[in-house]
This record gives structure tokens, C-alpha cells and sequence, in this order.
């Protein structure tokens, strides 16, 4: 008796086949933790529940080791994809596979995709045109700045954002493009451990409007290898791929490699030459990749007719700025984009008391014209 039952024909499966859904999600339980031989599996046998009807004495003879075999004929295989499906409906998750429909178009046609897509809000918005940013976890004022206005002015035109979940750029760019539009976060550990835990909030505002997705089964760890193999889905996602501020070495541009050997635009913020965070993002400027000063330079490289449809769609590049107290203009005359300023500076500077300092602060930032940075500073947000 076969392990799973077999599809109801080749090609693209049914979405609402459970049993497709569970042959996926067996596969990726065994296969999981080596991408290149579930890869592998997958080309062979586009219906994974099709691999699971051969004996395991077989294996040898397509070419893969008796460890895949036994990996893949494990007792109590079948009844762990049972619980995952079981557990991810439970949760409230969807589950997206290459079997499905509903699989990310786009995704689809990279290397590797995944084959199963744990999604935490909006599945719709995996297919609707989208631009990746990604940067430093350390980034500088400056960069949190163009990071969070980038994002907000391209969601505010449509285009999803997809990042990272990391602190640092990616949350300025998630956050940025909340406030114009939907987001999608990649997790690199499963859906139902949030990472960083400082960035739970985020996490569930990103959820409420758009979607968190991982390739991980729930309960994985935010493991140090999983965050390359993630990139990978980062930029399979988007059409375009923005690197706001990274060193020499970093993951940022591991982005940027996956990005071009998917065939993705790969651009970048400029930033000084003194500063370590820049060095990466220079670097691929002077490699070709299309230097970004705002959103029109990203909207340019675009395909068409999206690129056309942005570009003929002008809105004011920023709303009118809300009505300032004569307290909070002195405070907001103190502050600049790029960089910080300590409470006590501004105290000096204000001749404020520091709780009159600190709720005229907490006002501009609920007003969306400050952003507090750790260190008790703060800048203007651009």
C-alpha cells in the first residue's frame, strides 16, 4: 500500500488536495535539511507522493545513496506530515506547494524553490509585483532613513516589499512600507518561532496586512545556515532586489548573488566612503548594479508594463506635513535624517524639561515625523 495516495493526474495539482499537500510536507521533513537532494528528488518526481511508492531497495538504481532511501522510507513518516498539516490548520497557517495554483509564479521558476511555503496571513500577496530591500543589521540613521522611505514610497504605488524580518534594515524597510502598503517577511526559522523576538510586533503587524512565510517545519530554530538558504527565497520573490547598506561581508550580498543568478535587478543605496556598512553597497555599484537615490530609479528597471504603470503614477512623493505646536517645530528644527541626537542634546538645545522633551517626542513619532534608534537618540524620519 502506497505511503501517500497518488495524485489525481500530472502536472499542477488540485489546491485543496490534502494528500499532495502531506506528500510535500513529508518530503520536506526528510529532505528538509538538504536542499540539493530534495531538488533533486523534485525533478525526478514532480508528484512527490509518487517517490514514496518506491521500495527502498530501488533508490540505488536512480542514483541516489541508501541514506536517502532510508530517509525517505522512515517509519512514522506519513504520520509526522499528518501532524505538521494538522498542526500548521490548527495554527491558522496556509500551506503553499509546488502542487498548488496558488504556488508563487515567480518562485517557481528559480532553482531551488521550495516545495512548501508555510504562510502566516495573506497568501494573495506572494503573487502580486514585488521589490526585496535588505541591509545591515547594523545599520547607520541614514540608511534606517532611505531603507524606510524607499520601502513606504513603493508600497504606497503597490509594490510589495519583501525582507527579511531581520533588525536593522529590514525592519526599517517592513516598517516603512507599512505605512503605505502591504509587506512579506521570510522567516529563517519556522513560522511559530519568531525571530528576532524582538521583532514580534512587527511580525504580527506584517501578518494582520500581508504575510510571514517560512520553508522551515514549525518548531526549527533560527539556525545560523538557514538565513543564507532563505535569501535565496527573498529574492526569488521579487523582481528586483535593493541593498541598503552592507559590509565587504555580509548576508545582504548573498542576496544580491541569489538575486543575479536568478536573473533579478540588483540595485543599491550609495553611502560614504568612510563607513564600513557602505563598503558592500559601493562595491556593487562599481560592479553595475543601478545606483538608487529614490523610488523612480528602482520603478525605471522594472519590466514592463509595470515599470510604465508606476511611472505614470505620480502621487505627491509626500504627504502634507501635520501642523506643528511651536514646541514640537523647535524640537523637529533639532533633528536631522541622518544623524542622531541625544535626549540631553536636545534638552540643552530646547530648554525643555525632559518629560515636556520626551511627550512632545513621543508626539512627533506618533505623528510619523521622528524614529527613536537605540541610545536614547533620535532622528528625523525622511
Amino acid at each position: 500500500m502506497p505511503l501517500f495516495n497518488p495524485a489525481p493526474g500530472p502536472g499542477i495539482l488540485s489546491p485543496e488536495s490534502d494528500s499532495s499537500k502531506t506528500a510535500f510536507l513529508a518530503l520536506n521533513l526528510a529532505l528538509g535539511d538538504r536542499l540539493d537532494l530534495l531538488t533533486r528528488v523534485l525533478a525526478r518526481f514532480p508528484d512527490p507522493s509518487e517517490a514514496f511508492r518506491i521500495p527502498a531497495g530501488d533508490w540505488p538504481g536512480l542514483g541516489f545513496s541508501p541514506a536517502v532511501a532510508a530517509r525517505l522510507t522512515e517509519p512514522g513518516l506519513a504520520d509526522r506530515a499528518d501532524k505538521e498539516f494538522d498542526r500548521s490548520k490548527a495554527k491558522g497557517y496556509s500551506l503553499l506547494t509546488l502542487g498548488d495554483v496558488g504556488y508563487p509564479s515567480l518562485l517557481r521558476e528559480i532553482f531551488d524553490p521550495p516545495c512548501v511555503l508555510y504562510c502566516a496571513g495573506r497568501t494573495d500577496v506572494l503573487e502580486r509585483p514585488a521589490v526585496a530591500l535588505v541591509g545591515s543589521r547594523r545599520p547607520t540613521a541614514y540608511g534606517r532613513g532611505v531603507a524606510g522611505r524607499l520601502a513606504r514610497d513603493l508600497a504606497g504605488r503597490g509594490v510589495v516589499l519583501v525582507s527579511g524580518l531581520a533588525i536593522g534594515i529590514d525592519a526599517a524597510g517592513h516598517e516603512g512600507a507599512l505605512d503605505g502598503g502591504r509587506t512579506v517577511a521570510v522567516m529563517g526559522s519556522g513560522l511559530d518561532v519568531p525571530y528576532p523576538r524582538s521583532n514580534r510586533k512587527l511580525y504580527d503587524r506584517i501578518a494582520a496586512s500581508g504575510a510571514v512565510i517560512s520553508e522551515f517545519p514549525l518548531g526549527t530554530p533560527p539556525l545560523g545556515p538557514h538565513f543564507p538558504r532563505r535569501n535565496r527565497i527573498i529574492s526569488g520573490l521579487a523582481r528586483a532586489l535593493i541593498v541598503v547598506e552592507a559590509a565587504e561581508k555580509s548576508g545582504s550580498l548573498i542576496s544580491a548573488a541569489f538575486a543575479l543568478e536568478q536573473g533579478r535587478e540588483v540595485m543599491a543605496v550609495p553611502g560614504n566612503v568612510t563607513s564600513e556598512v557602505s563598503r558592500g553597497t559601493n562595491g556593487l555599484i562599481k560592479a553595475g548594479a543601478k545606483l538608487v537615490e529614490s523610488w523612480t530609479d528602482v520603478a525605471e528597471e522594472l519590466p514592463s508594463p509595470l515599470r510604465e504603470e508606476l511611472l505614470a503614477r505620480r502621487p505627491e512623493e509626500t504627504s502634507p506635513r501635520p501642523v506643528l505646536s511651536a514646541e514640537e517645530t523647535a524640537v523637529w528644527n533639532r533633528l536631522s535624517p541622518d544623524t542622531p541626537v541625544h535626549v540631553d542634546e536636545l534638552r540643552e538645545k530646547t530648554e525643555l524639561s525632559i518629560s515636556e522633551l520626551l511627550t512632545i517626542l513621543l508626539g512627533l513619532e506618533i505623528k510619523g515625523l521622528v524614529a527613536a534608534i537605540p541610545g536614547k537618540c533620535y532622528v528625523r524620519r525622511m
